[in-house]
């Protein structure tokens, strides 16, 4: 069996500290997972201009990327190793990809403190490319999948709806319409495997309510192009929080 691929709607960075509805599924569903070899994270955290994958010292590895939240979530420590020995392996899919020395950012240890809270897999990044379309984000989660044959997971970090200036910081506040709409789109979206309604979500009426700036959704792309043909998304967490945050989340299962 491949490693999984996942798609988590972080949320609010205060999730890392937080007990919610939304990290007790997280945490139920690391009583699922297998450990793997390795997880690539693509975060909504990280655009860059160029194909880059990141590496961190593993005693200092977190990006407290973030401001204005209480101290506790600047102390949060996640010391994983870095999954180096990944880099190879890329070089032969991604010619010309780059290294940069980056600690890990909240897209990724927020959400990996609870799948694997021992901090003992190896972890890499694999950036945005601030230029590439939304066909090409797609095409290369579909060419990162091979590395799931090799027990590599990967898990795309970003959310279905992010919109700031939309948010009502009452967690259980009532849901705007127009998030309500698009959340709903997409969740059916991913059940048919209409992918291409995801590719070309700009055409959505309300694409620029949900996202004023789309880096948010890229890392579903990643996720859904990283799903094989006979794979299917489960949902495990499935909320819409603070009014207009979409918290979709879901992982690979085969299909019936």
């Amino acid at each position: 069996m491949p490693a999984p691929v996942v798609f988590i709607g972080h949320g609010n960075p205060m999730n890392a500290i937080e007990d919610t509805p939304f990290t007790r599924s997280l945490t139920q569903l690391s009583q699922r997972l297998e450990k793997p070899k390795a997880i690539l994270v693509i975060s909504a955290h990280w655009l860059s201009s160029s194909c880059e994958v990141s590496l961190h010292e593993s005693d200092d590895a977190l990006m407290y990327d973030m401001y204005g939240f209480p101290d506790p979530l600047y102390e949060v420590e996640y010391p994983a190793p870095n999954a180096n020995f990944l880099y190879e392996r890329l070089q032969g899919l991604f010619v010309g990809i780059k290294v940069r020395d980056r600690a890990l950012d909240h897209g990724t240890w927020s959400v990996l403190k609870y799948l694997f809270k021992d901090a003992d897999v190896p972890v890499m990044q694999f950036a945005i490319g601030s230029s590439l379309t939304m066909q090409e984000h797609f095409e290369l989660g579909k060419k990162l999948r091979v590395l799931r044959q090799e027990g590599v997971m990967i898990i795309g970090s970003g959310n279905v709806t992010h919109s700031l200036l939309s948010i009502n910081w009452d967690r259980e506040g009532s849901i705007v319409a127009w998030a309500q709409e698009f959340h709903d789109f997409v969740h059916v979206a991913l059940q048919e495997k209409r992918f291409d309604a995801l590719i070309n979500i700009r055409q959505h009426p309300y694409t620029s309510k949900a996202h004023p700036s789309i880096e948010h959704f890229i890392p579903l792309l990643y996720s859904a192009g990283a799903l094989f043909e006979d794979e299917e998304a489960e949902f495990f967490y499935e909320k819409i929080e603070h009014g207009s945050l979409s918290m979709l989340s879901w992982i690979s299962k085969r299909s019936d």
